[in-house]
């Protein structure tokens, strides 16, 4: 017999919930073959069989939340199977003739007015968790100093309720009845309920700002142009425009550091580094894999990571590390037809740059009117950490990289 189990999700992720089971119990399985979809508040993955056999009892069923390491189920093989339900019978019954067990949670619960540590009223003070809904491992079922501690730091662990402040709007007024039949009321899932959480969150902390500029695609695009047909030849990805942003910004972060820190407390983290985050859209909700090392990165491996990434999360295939450690984020509307936007910041990054649509517009070039594709781009920062004049330089420096592409050769 062996046991599924909730396996080790990521740093900072403890749990998940189930959202389907592909087998039902009976099913015979394969070993790698995958038996349940866990959600978690990042990505959604597949937990495969351990081993061949016959799927026994699903203790986990779906839309159950589930900690790192719990059981969800167990596999037997078919004669182990076979032999295990005739077993199970002689085993209730021995199990119904046993005299009941003395109640062993009963004798563990502490007087009503049992007195409390000093140190146990302390905690329940400062945190506000109620000492007489911590289960006691102390003499008589009393509450001690480590029961409380251990229940303090698993509240700080659990992930916010999204019913409170993220999806207040939840609490409405009953619809009248003719149009109560024409709705449809599906669960949020956990990739849902996170992006809501982390986006009020953000809004609820930072000093949020968002600076705008266009661009002149017309260099780039005669660049991608010529050269599109022999660089898929070479490096078997399609070049597109994410490639010259991302450098682009890479280049203006090391001019304005400050885009590319963040707050820890009374500190400001400068990031000597580039981690670029790509927000994808996926039908499950927004996620953002992040390239690494972009400074040293060429704008070929920039596209085939993003490719890679942006496939791989439509499929929900991407790693939790994977999602992790960014320093900068730039998300594309502009793929959707979005003309103008103000992109919300990834926490707890400081900078998030938005762009969108490229359309055609007359633009005054030397004096003349000329038809130009245009860009409008769109910076977000916590105005905590940037300073107004560093945001507006910042997207300057972008524009100026994307208007004149060879600075990004020279490293200008």
């Amino acid at each position: 017999m062996t046991e599924i189990r909730v396996p080790t999700l990521g740093e900072s992720v403890t749990e998940a919930t189930i959202g389907r089971w592909f087998k039902k119990a009976g099913d015979t399985v394969a070993v790698d073959e995958p038996l349940v979809e866990l959600e978690t508040d990042k990505v959604t993955i597949e937990v495969p069989a351990p081993s061949a056999g016959v799927l026994g009892e699903i203790s986990a069923k779906d839309g159950e939340t589930v900690a790192v390491g719990a059981l969800l189920g167990q596999i037997t093989d078919g004669a182990a199977g076979a032999a295990a339900k005739p077993a199970s019978a002689p085993a209730k019954a021995a199990s119904s003739a046993a005299p009941p067990a003395a109640p062993a949670p009963a004798a563990k619960v502490p007087p009503s007015d049992a007195p409390l540590a000093p140190s146990v009223r302390r905690l329940s003070a400062e945190s506000g968790i109620d000492a007489a809904t911590v289960p006691g491992s102390g003499k008589d079922g009393r509450v001690t100093k480590g029961d409380m501690l251990a229940a303090i730091e698993k509240a700080a662990s659990a992930p916010t309720p999204v019913n409170q402040p993220a999806a207040a709007v939840q609490v409405r007024s009953p619809s009248p009845a003719d149009d109560a039949a024409r709705e449809e009321r599906v669960k949020m899932t956990r990739l849902r309920q996170t992006i809501a959480r982390r986006l009020k969150d953000v809004q609820n902390t930072a000093a949020m700002l968002t600076t705008f500029n266009e661009v002149d695609m017309t260099n780039v695009m005669a660049l991608r142009a010529h050269y599109k047909d022999v660089f898929e030849k070479k490096h078997g990805s399609k070049l597109g425009f994410m490639g010259f942003f991302t450098k682009a910004c890479v280049q203006a972060l090391k001019d304005i550091p400050a885009v590319n820190a963040e707050i820890d407390g009374t500190d400001l983290i400068y990031k000597n580094y580039y981690h670029i985050g790509v927000a994808v859209g996926t039908d499950k909700g927004l996620v953002v894999p992040v390239v690494r090392d972009c400074d040293v990165k060429s704008i070929a491996d920039i596209e085939k990571s993003i490719a890679d990434f942006g496939r791989r999360a439509r499929d929900g295939q991407l790693k939790i590390d994977e999602m992790q450690g960014g320093t900068f984020t730039i998300t594309n509307g502009g793929i959707y037809g979005s003309l103008m936007s103000t992109p919300i910041l990834n926490a707890p990054q400081a900078g998030i740059l938005g762009m969108h649509k490229i359309q055609e517009r007359p633009m005054a070039i030397g004096g003349k009117v000329e038809i130009r594709p245009m860009m409008y781009l769109a910076l977000s920062y916590d105005h905590r950490v940037i300073d107004g004049k560093e945001a507006v330089t910042f997207l300057v420096r972008v524009k100026e990289s994307l208007e004149d592409p060879a600075r990004l050769v020279l490293d200008l």
